[in-house]
């Protein structure tokens, strides 16, 4: 793939935005490419975390517009009344729905689609040298990729307000203090980082309960604090029951590392129907 490279290493796997001399900038083929290599990690049982940066010296830049204004133009519709979903939108619906848990490694700029793709995953570190910037009202556009729902739920409705209708360029250090990112890492460091944290969630946490919690967490930023007992009452049923939850107590109690052995691929979410 031209655009994302893939690799799954000791049961995480790493997407890389590969355009370095565009500074990662997303065409449709890059957004195809990435919901791909996406598919392909929640497929894939022997993947337990995915890690997402950038190479070279931007994480993305957001949509590539060297070709001017028409990289804008809405494309063909969907119906006569409604506009095809926007890519971001997209992209930002699958990470949503993703079973793995996601850590971004932002390296350097992500503007855009760069920033607003950061904001349904998991948990995002990011470079000293990382900067963000959600700067659709300069360019004469509005928010995209779902960032109306996802930022103020992040940083807050104050916070989000100012940098949407600014536009403005955040660096590092407020990103960090508004809690956009968990913390910030020498250039170097940073996948070192990410990956430890990959590391932590591999090898303690069971691949099906993580990807029940991690489902559970985003399903109930919109419900009722009822629907969430409604679901944790039901999974708790399931899981308790599981080979995973008798793992879980008995390695404990053994003073060893645990060995799950149930499949994401086989794990029922119907828990979560009714919320």
């Amino acid at each position: 793939m031209p655009d994302v490279q893939y690799e799954v290493v000791d049961n995480i796997a790493t997407v890389t935005f590969a355009r370095p001399e565009r500074m990662n900038a997303f065409r449709a083929e890059t957004l195809r490419e990435f919901v791909d290599v996406l598919d392909r990690a929640d497929a894939d049982d022997d993947v337990h975390v995915v890690v997402v940066t950038g190479e070279g010296r931007a994480f993305c830049a957001g949509a590539d517009i060297s070709a001017g204004p028409s990289a804008f133009r809405p494309t063909p519709a969907d119906s006569e009344k409604e506009p095809q979903r926007d890519g971001g939108g997209i992209l930002a619906l699958r990470i949503h729905r993703l079973n793995k848990p996601i850590i971004g490694a932002i390296n350097g700029a992500a503007v855009g689609m760069g920033a607003t793709m950061t904001l349904p995953m998991d948990i995002r570190l990011a470079s000293v040298k990382a900067r963000f910037g959600f700067v659709f009202t300069r360019r004469g556009i509005i928010p995209e990729g779902c960032s109306s729902w996802f930022l103020p739920r992040v940083v807050g409705i104050g916070t989000a307000s100012e940098w949407m209708l600014t536009g403005r360029v955040v660096d590092a250090q407020e990103a960090l203090e508004a809690r956009l990112v968990r913390s910030l890492h020498e250039p170097a460091d940073l996948l070192p980082a990410a990956y430890a944290l990959a590391r932590e969630i591999s090898e303690h946490a069971a691949p099906v309960s993580a990807a029940m919690t991690r489902r559970l967490l985003g399903t109930m930023l919109g419900a009722t604090v009822e629907a969430a007992h409604r679901a944790e009452t039901r999974g708790l049923a399931e899981r308790s029951r599981s080979a995973d939850a008798r793992e879980g107590v008995a390695s404990f109690l053994e003073k060893r590392p645990p060995h799950f052995t149930e499949r994401v691929s086989d794990a029922s979410f119907e828990f979560l129907d009714e919320a």
